[in-house]
């Protein structure tokens, strides 16, 4: 299974990664300041968007891609590393 996390901090990056490495989960990570996401995104399984850290603007984008291609959404507001282990469940 692959997704993609759209949020979080750089600082963290390396955390989400592996994190969803331990899950079996195959995961590309935008921090949200990226020009046009969508575009990058490919088609992944699921797509998880941590809303506090991202500008509204790249979560209309996103949200728009998604729906278009069927791909599940999960939002969540924090964007921590216990966060995506609860999404990825």
């Amino acid at each position: 299974m692959c997704a993609t996390l759209i949020g979080g901090m750089d600082r963290l990056r390396r955390d989400y990664i592996n994190t969803a490495k331990s899950q079996g989960v195959k995961l590309k990570v935008f921090t949200g300041k990226e020009n046009s996401i969508a575009g990058k995104m490919g088609t992944p399984d699921m797509v998880i968007l941590f809303t506090n850290k991202v500008s509204h603007a790249a979560r209309r984008e996103v949200v728009q891609y998604a729906k278009a291609k069927n791909i599940p959404i999960h939002m969540a507001h924090s964007c921590g590393v216990s966060t995506l282990k609860q999404v990825l469940r």
